[in-house]
């Protein structure tokens, strides 16, 4: 892939080359912008959903409120546990999972 993008670079003058990033460099400015105004139209959206508290579907997109997720310190309830063990029956425990990832 190198070798092939080393190749097509010999093939273009260096007055095609300047031309190039000339529209890239006229072209940078208007995408920056649009993806601003898409930046800010999401959280114009998200902001609105969320104020209505209710998921709204359009013909392209859908934007869907979801409640908050609950959470415990299981440590504490653990804690807790010791002294209390009846409340252990309403404890469930997922069974274990591995995932592979891109090592850094």
């Amino acid at each position: 892939m190198l070798e092939k993008n080393r190749l097509l670079d010999s093939l273009y003058t260096d007055e095609i080359k300047f031309k190039m990033s000339e529209v890239e460099t006229e072209f940078a400015p208007k995408t920056d912008t649009v993806n601003e105004k898409i930046a800010t139209l999401e959280q114009e959206v998200r902001h609105d959903v969320l104020e209505l508290d209710t998921s709204v579907k359009g013909t392209v997109l859908h934007a869907i409120v979801s409640k908050g997720r609950v959470s415990w310190d299981t440590k504490a309830i653990d804690g807790y546990a010791v002294a209390h063990p009846e409340i252990l029956q309403f404890k469930t425990e997922g069974a274990p999972s591995a995932s592979i990832r891109v090592a850094k």
